[in-house]
């Protein structure tokens, strides 16, 4: 068998640029894979050529693909589907399934040529709906709870009805004996498939879970493959063993984290590798003449299909009680094929089953109808809400989900919680126990659990607020909240990563909570030193919230929690609509300085603090250190440097393990200066076997020699408090470092104030 790279290589170039086109046009890879196969290929250039080992290549990506949309399904969602999802699947199915069939077997067309068709045509894909929801922002609405239900229930039901078709055709004769003895090899293949599923792949998951990735991803692979082999052996498709495998090969076989990215994985070598060779060679397939010779066939299955489709589901969805228009709209944005579709055209035309010329209707009615529905799922949506008529889910959703307990959760929670229910979810027992001290509502588990997010009512919040120190954890869970429960409004903080943040919050059309940057850790920090006050803020005007958010800033550091329109509460976000008479509700930072203070006090207040994360040698500190001192003492930076330097090897300055008080006297008169610091990996202090991870750093002139004693007195009694080391080091910015200072417990000289 011979083989080309540069074919190879070709033809994966034009899919990935088929592909990427595709999905910036809104449509999902493979209808651009198909197109630069059919373009590029055989059916019009020629550029492109077929063979026998892409054609290895295209079946092991078909079974992969297969392998990854099993296990992207959750079989719990086919369980948890709504009544009018599993309608609108059975209307959407069938009859466009039955209307082709018909059509094909009229025009003189196999029985099994018309069961294919008919099976194609009921298919819907379900990448092409999730992509146009969130294009459209309709994922907080009641037709897209029913169409991706509908959708995970058409796709199984069209595989399951498949692989029997095949079973069917691989038989031979269709007599009774062999029907009765296929269906009997099916049962078996499923009940064998279940049993290894559900108690073998779990129990081997666990042995083979400390191997690490790489060799669990070969594990997923060997699974697959012996599905798909035993498919084969009982008279099936090795697809639906690959699909059944996928089902099987989540979370309690390897965990959560490590089933994520297996399923990443497969994700790769299917879709990024191996399915768009089969695609772009599907392409190759595709017979131009059709559009000469079976003109009136392509018009009539792609007619049919788009009709059975839409007035199927319309017909089968009026038992819902909710309407012919939303049940016509949900046939129009259900009207898309995919990949699903094309898999079962070529297997169909490889077997014999169907010819050429029906493989490439089928070709076309995948590129006619998923075009069609964006257009007609947006006229649709717009139809309905002219009329008022565009359910919302969050019409009947109520109440905020915040995961994450610690102080600012537990604040914001008490807020909202005056006028609406409000349930936190944490793994801390102790923040869990100080929430519910507080009279809130806890939820205890991990949030990135759906079984801890369901308990916590996550499927009927109208808010979802994720508020942890950890901006993964947050991403996550906002990701849940939103495509697994469809939250309609999901807020989280702008973390450090900007771009990070940006890219998330237009992923899942989500919110930035407090709509601008806060320093989380920091804030909790206050509020759990009793560092921050609460108060209101008229809103005059129209505001955005971003702009809001930057003018309560302007006035001193604010968090701005929730807005207070007449008695209902808020959470505050770039989203809200900000309106005059609204009252913002923001924590305020307390003066740093005590009530009872010195002068001591008020240079720890103003002076420069420095919260240093990486080590770093005396010289280079000091460097540091001066250029902040200097400018406020007259001096050039350098020149005080170079005086630390000398001060340090005259002696040294180092007067615990771990603290320092670099001094200088300076010439002239009336200057003082202090800079504080925190080095958490600590400075290198010549001579000193333990790093630096406190140093106070003081310059001042010989009349101020009484206040340098004073200030040296002072740091001893600030250090020598107990929960000073830890205090120091679990402080979370800078800010609370010299809150540490300000508010330690000494005595105090009011009469240098």
């Amino acid at each position: 068998m011979e083989f080309s790279i540069l074919n190879l290589l070709l033809v994966l170039l034009a899919a990935w640029g088929g592909g990427l086109l595709a999905n910036r046009l809104g449509y999902p890879s493979v209808l651009g894979e198909l197109l630069v196969g059919i373009l590029l290929g055989p059916p019009l250039l020629g550029l492109l050529q077929g063979g026998p080992a892409l054609a290895v290549l295209a079946e092991v990506g078909i079974l992969l693909m297969m392998l990854y949309i099993g296990m992207e399904i959750d079989p719990a969602e086919l369980r948890r589907a709504s009544k009018g999802g599993l309608l609108a699947a059975l209307g959407g199915f069938l009859t466009p399934f039955i209307l082709c069939y018909l059509l094909v077997v009229g025009l003189g067309g196999t029985v099994m040529a018309g069961i294919f068709v008919g099976v194609a045509a009921g298919v819907t894909s379900l990448a092409t709906k999730s992509r146009i929801l969130v294009d459209l922002k309709l994922l907080d609405t009641r037709i897209a709870h029913v169409m991706m239900a509908g959708a995970l229930i058409a796709d199984t039901l069209s595989l399951i009805i498949f692989a029997a078709v095949l079973g069917v055709a691989e038989a031979g004769e269709l007599d009774l004996q062999g029907l009765g003895m296929l269906f009997f090899r099916a049962i078996g293949f499923f009940a064998a498939a279940t049993l290894i599923g559900l108690k073998v792949l779990p129990f081997l998951g666990r042995r083979l879970g400390g191997l690490g990735r790489t060799a669990s991803f070969t594990f997923v692979l060997l699974v697959g493959l012996a599905y798909a082999e035993l498919a084969e052996l009982v008279g099936l498709h090795g697809i639906l063993g690959a699909f059944l495998a996928g089902l099987f090969l989540r979370e309690k076989v390897f965990g959560r984290s490590l089933s994520k990215e297996l399923m990443e994985g497969v994700k790769v070598a299917s879709l990024g590798l191996l399915a768009p060779i089969f695609f772009v060679t599907a392409g190759f397939a595709v017979s131009l003449d059709v559009f000469a010779t079976d003109l009136g066939l392509l018009l009539g299955i792609v007619g049919l299909a788009t009709l059975g489709k839409i007035v199927g589901t319309m017909l089968f969805y009026l038992l819902t009680g909710n309407g012919w228009r939303e049940g016509l709209t949900l046939g129009a944005g259900m009207n898309g094929r995919g990949a699903v579709e094309i898999i079962i055209a070529g297997i169909g035309l490889e077997m014999g089953l169907i010819t050429q010329d029906i493989f490439s209707v089928l070709v076309f009615m995948a590129l006619a109808t998923t075009a069609t529905v964006p257009l007609f799922l947006k006229w649709g949506t717009d139809w309905l809400r002219r009329r008022g008529e565009l359910v919302r889910a969050s019409e009947k959703r109520q109440g905020v989900l915040i995961v994450g307990a610690g102080p600012a959760a537990r604040v914001l929670g008490g807020i909202l919680a005056r006028s609406q229910p409000v349930t936190l979810v944490d793994r801390n027992k102790e923040q869990g126990a100080f929430a519910e001290a507080e009279g809130l509502k806890v939820v205890q588990g991990n949030a990135l659990d759906e079984r801890v997010l369901s308990e916590a009512g996550a499927a009927h919040v109208r808010h979802f607020i994720a508020l942890t120190p950890n901006a993964e954890v947050n991403a996550l869970a906002a990701q849940l909240a939103r495509t697994y429960f469809f939250v309609p409004e999901v807020s989280v903080p702008a973390g450090d990563d900007a771009a990070g943040h940006a890219a998330l919050v237009e992923h899942l059309n989500a919110s930035t909570l407090f709509a601008g940057p806060v320093a989380l850790a920091g804030w909790d920090y206050r509020i759990d030193h009793e560092e921050t006050e609460r108060m209101g803020v008229p809103v005059e005007r129209p505001y955005a919230p971003e702009a809001l958010f930057q003018t309560v800033q302007g006035h001193g550091a604010s968090l701005p929690l929730a807005l207070r329109r007449a008695d209902h509460y808020l959470p505050f976000h770039s989203g809200s609509d900000v309106q005059p008479g609204d009252r913002l509700i923001l924590l305020r930072r307390k003066d740093p300085v005590p009530a009872l203070f010195d002068r001591f006090d008020r240079l720890a207040a103003r002076c420069p603090v420095l919260d240093l994360d990486q080590p770093l040698t005396m010289e280079a500190f000091f460097g540091t250190a001066a250029g902040l001192m200097a400018p406020a003492l007259g001096l050039e930076p350098a020149d005080l440097a170079e005086m630390l330097m000398d001060r340090e090897r005259t002696n040294s300055t180092v007067l615990l393990p771990g603290l320092a008080i670099p001094h200088v006297s300076l010439p002239g008169e009336g200057r003082f200066g202090m800079l504080i610091a925190r080095c958490r990996d600590g400075i290198a202090f010549p001579g000193q076997q333990e790093r630096i991870h406190a140093a106070f750093v003081l310059a001042g002139t010989p009349d101020e020699r009484n206040f340098h004693l004073r200030t040296l007195s002072a740091i001893a009694q600030v250090v020598q408090a107990p929960d000073f080391e830890s205090g120091w080091m679990t402080a979370p910015d800078a800010e609370a470092l010299r809150r540490l200072v300000t508010h330690a417990p000494r005595r105090r000289v009011p009469a240098l104030s």
